[in-house]
């Protein structure tokens, strides 16, 4: 009896540990397979045809989006979007000829765009929209080359653009005072030139990466300080300058918005067509993938921020042009 006792309590003693073992993994496959955090969710679609490379820039909590191209035709055409009530309206057209891979930016209360292609010539003319009286004024043109693919950032009182590509690869900078109405060059990128690189802007400093380069996706980020109006080169992108570390890939056409002391890249291209997230922590110069956009495949899409949430809208896949937009709540968790 003694002997049966025994075994039986020896039993029930490692099915007990066996059961012990079993919810310690469920426990820990739990916590894996917890979903990321960065919901999307759709919004009112942009009221305009379908398009890639457009502009946008922001004003006082509202969207003005416009120009790009549709698979057939550059186009001119001007909208607002108001995230508070979800809804577009048509605004004045864009009063210089009709582009696609322009610059926008906002500064003290208005917006700029300038650059561009029109399927024949590289341009250089600039336009201020003033939101009050919903007109447009044309301004100096930007005083290097004309372009296309440039990139441009958007501060209180200042906007700078500079590289892009005008029959060469260019990393000239410049910075347009609304103020003085005038431009003056800067010290122009520290990196390689460029052609279609990311840019955004966290806590009164740009950040600009990304791009192209005579065929080479450029892995190289730097950090614009307009105060000083120097540079400072960052860890590149690439497992030497970051080892053990998350990081996007260098790409061209991403689109971009800064949300939370944070920057954000999405999709574009690196010799294949991309949709990863990724969010930018400038304090510890340290990247996090977000999943992967909703979606789908997106490239010269826009890209903004407006109070608590991001935004990604139009764009492209191939030949397939895309005028929807979807929000980011990178607070909840991907759905």
């Amino acid at each position: 009896m003694k002997k049966q006792f025994k075994s039986t309590r020896l039993f029930m003693l490692m099915a007990l540990l066996l059961s012990v073992g079993l919810l310690s993994s469920c426990d820990t496959e739990t916590k894996d397979d917890a979903p990321a955090l960065g919901n999307w969710q759709k919004q009112s679609d942009f009221a305009g045809v379908a398009r890639n490379s457009a502009v946008s820039f922001t004003i006082d909590g509202k969207v003005y989006v416009g120009t790009g191209y549709d698979g057939t035709k550059r186009l001119k055409d001007f909208w607002m979007y108001d995230p508070a009530i979800n809804n577009w309206v048509r605004l004045p057209d864009f009063p210089g000829d009709a582009r696609s891979a322009a610059v926008a930016f906002s500064a003290a209360g208005k917006g700029y765009v300038g650059t561009g292609y029109d399927g024949v010539n590289y341009l250089k003319d600039f336009y201020e929209y003033d939101p009050v009286a919903q007109t447009w004024t044309q301004i100096a043109d930007y005083p290097a080359t004309g372009r296309y693919g440039a990139v441009a950032l958007s501060f209180e009182n200042a906007g700078y653009v500079g590289a892009g590509f005008d029959g060469n690869y260019q990393k000239d900078f410049w910075k347009y005072d609304p103020a003085a109405g005038a431009w003056v060059e800067q010290i122009g990128l520290i990196g390689a030139k460029r052609l279609n690189g990311f840019a955004f802007t966290v806590n009164g400093k740009g950040y600009i990466g990304g791009g192209q380069n005579n065929s080479l996706y450029q892995t190289d980020l730097m950090e614009f300080d307009p105060a000083t109006g120097q540079w400072k080169s960052l860890k590149g992108l690439t497992s030497d300058d970051r080892p053990n570390q998350a990081f996007p890939s260098g790409r061209t056409y991403a689109a971009t918005f800064s949300i939370h002391n944070f920057g954000y890249v999405v999709g574009g291209n690196n010799g294949a067509p991309l949709n990863d997230v990724w969010k930018y922590d400038p304090a510890a110069d340290q990247w996090t993938k977000l999943g992967d956009f909703k979606a789908g495949i997106r490239m010269g899409a826009i890209g903004f921020g407006v109070g608590e949430f991001g935004y990604i809208g139009l764009g492209n896949s191939g030949a397939t042009r895309f005028d929807d937009l979807w929000k980011l709540n990178p607070t909840t968790a991907n759905e």
